[in-house]
Formats: structure tokens, C-alpha cells, sequence
């Protein structure tokens, strides 16, 4: 995969790396969402999504774990990205990519601040769910993310997240587990990424 030219509003691969490392996130973190673009911008490519917007959301996305390592830091991610003039569209990949979304309850729950944490374009639920189906550095099939939320007594983000997969996987004309099939469990990543 190529690395992504500075657009005038989506920083490339390159800058996001610089974005993260500038915010002290650690470095599992960086690995992480290096992994994440990797699978959301091969299903971007399936799907016909901004694949520049898209793999700078996931590069991105957990931008927020600098601070804190909790559900929190998807809004600390977005009010981050917003306050050093990132785009509207892509502070709301980072403010949304919780899951296959939040209601108010499960906001309340998190203690979250009340509003909407559902992906709603394209973009959104492309890196939500490529952030659903990577566990730290390791990609997994849907199946295993739906099982784990179970254990753990999710019930509704587990079918949020089998609804997303049918959806994003339609959208795509496959089973976005053959994706993670082919790419592996762990991908190969590539420009400034690679040298993680």
C-alpha cells in the first residue's frame, strides 16, 4: 500500500506518526494504529471510502490514549485533533470509533459526556470496525470481537458490531473476515509505518 499525500485537511501517514508521538502515546498505541489503517484502508479500497480520510481516522483514532486508556479517550482524542485544527470530519472518526457506536445509557454508564457515539458516514464505521477487528497488533475475525464482548456480558455492542460487519461487508461485495484472512493476523505494514 502506498503512504497517503498531505491533503489540506488529512494529515499522511507520516504526520499522524508525528501527531502521536508529539502527544506521548505510547508506543503499543502507535503499533496499534498502524495496524488499524492497514485493515481499514484495504476495506476504504472494497467499499469505494475517502481512503485518504479514512487512513488518517485510523491512524489517528486512539489518539487519545495518551491520557487515558479508558472508553474517554475517544471525546480526550477528538477535543486533542480539534485544538490543533484537525477537520471536522476527522475529529468525529476519532470521537466515534468506540465500538460500533454508544447510546445514551452505555454513555452514561462509561461516564462519558451525553451525545452521539454512533459511526454515521462511511469513513466512521470504516475505522470503527477495522478498530473492532484488531486486537493490539493482531488482526481477528469479527466472531472473536462479538465473543468477547459476550464474556463480558455486551450484549448490545456485540450485535452492534455483527450489524456493522453485515453492513460494511454488503457495502463491500465480501465477508470482510476474508480480508483479515488475507492480510493476516499480523500485516505487513508499510511506509513510515514499517519500521515499528
Amino acid at each position: 500500500m502506498r503512504e497517503e499525500k498531505r491533503s489540506s485537511t488529512h494529515p499522511n501517514e507520516g504526520e499522524c506518526l508525528r501527531i502521536l508521538r508529539e502527544a506521548g502515546c505510547p508506543e503499543r498505541v502507535i503499533v496499534h494504529c498502524c495496524t488499524v489503517r492497514t485493515l481499514a484502508v484495504g476495506i476504504a479500497d472494497l467499499c469505494g471510502a475517502d481512503r485518504g480520510l479514512v487512513s488518517s481516522g485510523a491512524m489517528l483514532h486512539d489518539l487519545g490514549r495518551c491520557r487515558d486508556m479508558g472508553m474517554r479517550h475517544a471525546v480526550i482524542g477528538a477535543e486533542m485533533a480539534a485544538d490543533i485544527g484537525l477537520s471536522e470530519e476527522l475529529v468525529e472518526i476519532i470521537r466515534r470509533h468506540i465500538g460500533a457506536g454508544i447510546d445514551a445509557e452505555e454513555a452514561q454508564e462509561m461516564d462519558l459526556p451525553p451525545g452521539d457515539y454512533f459511526p454515521r458516514t462511511l469513513e466512521q464505521k470504516v475505522v470503527a470496525h477495522a478498530d473492532n477487528l484488531t486486537s493490539d497488533n493482531r488482526l481477528v475475525p469479527c466472531r472473536a470481537t462479538v465473543e468477547k464482548l459476550i464474556s463480558r456480558c455486551r450484549y448490545r455492542g456485540a450485535e452492534r458490531i455483527e450489524m456493522l460487519h453485515l453492513e460494511l461487508s454488503d457495502l463491500c461485495g465480501q465477508d470482510l473476515d476474508l480480508l483479515v484472512a488475507s492480510l493476516g493476523s499480523h500485516p505487513e505494514l508499510d511506509g513510515p509505518c514499517k519500521d515499528l
